[in-house]
């Protein structure tokens, strides 16, 4: 955070799947602009972390982890504001569910191209995925995602596809937790009343973007901020300018009312 800004909280980002948290400094860094300490962490199976790739050993791991880094980083303000929560795609899932479900409460939840709807698959996928779930539930397999769909700017693809540390595994048991955590995120939405803005690419292909859209339906009314970009792809905050511009300008015009508000935290 840069020296002479002061401190207004912190925000914890969320990272997607097959990638890690190095890829959100630049997202970091504009909201430290705003006094926001930013936290992000690699997801187990993720970056850094140990263990095999894109595997769960327990269908609530992933939520019990963020809660753990959650609860660390609110204690640096000393329970004088909560962290704001931001998460990406299935990072987004996670934070929504994690935010429904009670295993934290934020200050605000930020859900860029959630991934509260996965997209529909073929028969003959289906009948793999079942046929994974009996014989290896956690063993990671190709992910199939659309990597060129991620962002129109063709150097972001190119330096995904040569990241180390991103790779293309996802075991059954945790795409069918990723499935579990956005339909219960979107069936406990009407109850929740958190300040959220959802971010969301109208052309996206790794995630339904129906998914954000029915949460925020859902939402209790003056709850919920929702902002459709058209023909955008997945990665919001790594689309072509002035796109990605835009939309990072957006996260600060929403956060800023919330710090304007809450100023306690120093």
């Amino acid at each position: 955070m840069p020296r002479d800004v002061p401190r207004r909280g912190a925000v914890l980002i969320v990272h997607g799947l097959g990638e890690h948290s190095g890829r959100y400094e630049h997202v970091g860094a504009r909201l430290a602009a705003l006094g926001l300490e930013a936290r992000a962490y690699d997801l187990a199976g993720h970056g850094r972390s140990v263990g095999p790739r894109g595997v769960l050993a327990d269908p609530e791991a992933l939520l019990e982890e963020l809660r753990a880094v959650f609860a660390e980083l609110s204690d640096r303000d000393g329970g004088k504001a909560p962290p704001f929560l931001l998460g990406h795609s299935m990072g987004g899932a996670i934070a929504a569910r994690a935010a429904t479900g009670g295993w934290v409460s934020p200050r605000g939840l930020i859900l860029s191209s959630p991934a509260l709807r996965l997209p529909p698959i073929g028969r003959a996928q289906a009948a793999l995925l079942t046929l994974a779930r009996r014989v290896a539930p956690g063993k990671g397999f190709p992910n199939r995602l659309p990597v060129d769909a991620i962002s129109h700017d063709p150097a972001v693809v190119a330096a995904y596809r040569a990241d180390a540390l991103v790779h293309d595994r996802i075991a059954p048991r945790l795409y069918d937790f990723l499935v579990d955590a956005g339909e219960a995120a979107r069936r406990d939405a009407h109850r929740f009343t958190i300040p959220t803005l959802l971010l969301v690419a109208g052309a996206d292909r790794l995630v339904d973007p129906r998914g954000a859209r029915e949460f925020a339906d859902a939402l209790p009314e003056g709850v919920g901020t929702l902002s459709w970009h058209d023909g955008l792809y997945h990665e919001l905050f790594n689309e072509r300018e002035p796109d990605r511009t835009r939309v990072l300008a957006e996260l600060d015009a929403w956060l800023e009312p919330y710090l304007t508000l809450d100023s306690s935290v120093s």
